[in-house]
């Protein structure tokens, strides 16, 4: 499924790499929850990177199979819990 970067994305980026965001959204596991981000639908995405650091990454469905990257960022505690409880859950 082919991602692209929305222009802000790459700069808005804290402590997380481009090909961390790539890897979670590339992860054999991930969880898609459908939801809405700056007032437009989007669906998060929360997987693990290569190295195991779990991410939420939001991106926004462009048109058949293209999604835009809107954002990233590191699952916190609560998050974490959630989606470890999923994964032991989750075939």
């Amino acid at each position: 499924m082919p991602y692209r970067w929305w222009p802000a994305t790459l700069a808005a980026l804290v402590g997380i790499t481009a090909d961390e965001v790539l890897q979670a959204l590339g992860a054999e596991r991930r969880r898609p929850i459908p939801g809405h981000a700056l007032g437009i639908p989007a669906l998060s995405v929360w997987a693990r990177t290569a190295a195991g650091r779990p991410l939420i990454v939001i991106v926004k469905h462009q048109g058949e199979l293209e999604w835009g990257i809107i954002g990233a960022r590191q699952m916190g505690a609560e998050e974490l819990a959630e989606f470890e409880q999923w994964e032991g859950t989750a075939s």
